[in-house]
């Protein structure tokens, strides 16, 4: 089975599109897709310089454009599954025929422009983690008041939040960890970011999906979505929402991926599956150079998925603000039934009760233990088979 992922801002580089534009129509797609972005997409991918294309307007539309711009070049029609990292949900959601690519960049325009906005509102930033224990790790960045806006697997977490926070973080940073601070715009993926969801929202609620073609995956909590108007709600939401790229690579491995193609600007999601799943054939595509690799590993690894081997997810999520407290015993690994309680979440009112949707398996808790809860965030993913 074959993936073909999308990846996000930070993997842009200067000048990475000018191989692309001696393709035929190349360039004219890009212009077309700059009048709909409101940015000049041949300028920013070919003669634009570092700090240029990393301007949040600017990146977000240029890398989803890139991503489209290569995938018309391979037979996506034998790819069975699709996902993007942070922005690059958009274009996987075109390339899963959920949005068409014209709405994908536009999509990506508003929200590179309305992040950046967001961003100057107060001097906010991120941070990556590398190494440490994960729950000391997760429990300093709240400790500092910050937010794990990325969880991206291989041992790498994103903090997100105030630059007073970031600072204090850094002057104590968890056991074994490292600290690199990120030259990114502001906290991605954070509550500070819920103007530019509002602003997203309004345009998107224009837009008719289309149920999705082939497996979707959702940053949100690595859960395949197949249905078109939940997935555009995920993808305005994941503006304020952590990225679970953890979660989505656990949900390839097991639906049992041998393959996977990132498309360009190509290395970053390469390295997080090189780092966390054995044995998987990796191939990036930078240039039109890498077009015959790509097309080469669709033709050994390609093909629908028998019907019956896809993994169904529900997800579980918080109805209300507050703690959550996980039903004692339950457990990772666990059978539970449909409406069966598998929680409950501490309000102001008093508790409010957590049912499963369906039967299945709980997966894995995607809150802690007395954790505090928004409505609308997951709490346990609950599995089973189509």
């Amino acid at each position: 089975m074959l993936a073909v992922l999308a990846p996000g801002q930070g993997s842009q580089k200067p000048g990475f599109l000018t191989p692309w534009l001696a393709l035929p129509g190349a360039e004219a797609r890009l212009r077309w897709w700059s009048a709909l972005s409101g940015v000049d997409l041949v300028h920013l991918g070919t003669v634009a310089d570092e700090d240029e294309i990393k301007d949040t307007a600017k990146t977000q539309p240029l890398l989803v454009a890139a991503a489209l711009l290569a995938a018309e070049h391979l037979p996506m029609r034998d790819a069975a599954v699709v996902a993007g990292h942070s922005v690059g949900e958009l274009a996987a959601s075109a390339l899963a025929g959920v949005l068409a690519p014209e709405a994908a960049v536009t999509l990506a325009g508003v929200r590179g422009r309305e992040m950046a906005a967001a961003c100057a509102l107060e001097p906010t930033g991120m941070a990556a983690v590398l190494g440490g224990d994960p729950d000391e790790v997760l429990a300093a960045i709240e400790a500092a008041g910050l937010y794990p806006a990325n969880r991206n697997g291989a041992g790498q977490v994103v903090a997100a939040g105030a630059a007073a926070g970031l600072e204090k973080f850094a002057a104590a940073p968890p056991a074994r960890a490292r600290i690199i601070p990120l030259k990114v715009a502001g906290a991605f993926h954070t509550p500070y970011m819920a103007p530019a969801e509002e602003a997203l929202a309004r345009v998107a609620a224009g837009i008719t999906p289309s149920p999705a073609a082939r497996i979707l995956l959702s940053n949100r909590d690595g859960a395949a979505v197949q249905h078109g108007p939940t997935m555009l709600l995920r993808l305005v939401r994941q503006v304020t929402a952590p990225v679970r790229w953890d979660l989505c690579m656990d949900t390839l491995a097991s639906l049992g991926v041998t393959a996977v193609i990132e498309l360009a600007p190509a290395g970053t999601l390469a390295g997080l599956v090189k780092r966390t799943i054995k044995g998987i054939e990796i191939v990036q595509v930078n240039t039109p150079d890498d077009l015959p690799a790509a097309r080469a590993a669709i033709a050994r690894h390609g093909g629908a998925p028998a019907p019956r081997s896809l993994p169904e997810f529900r997800v579980v999520m918080a109805g209300a603000a507050g703690t959550f407290t996980p039903a004692e015993g339950l457990t990772a690994g666990t059978d539970v039934r449909a409406g069966q309680s598998i929680g409950a979440i501490q309000t102001r009112q008093g508790p409010v009760d957590v049912a499963a949707h369906g039967a299945g398996v709980l997966t894995e808790w995607l809150a802690n233990l007395d954790a505090p809860v928004a409505p609308g965030q997951p709490l346990a993913r609950i599995g089973g088979l189509l």
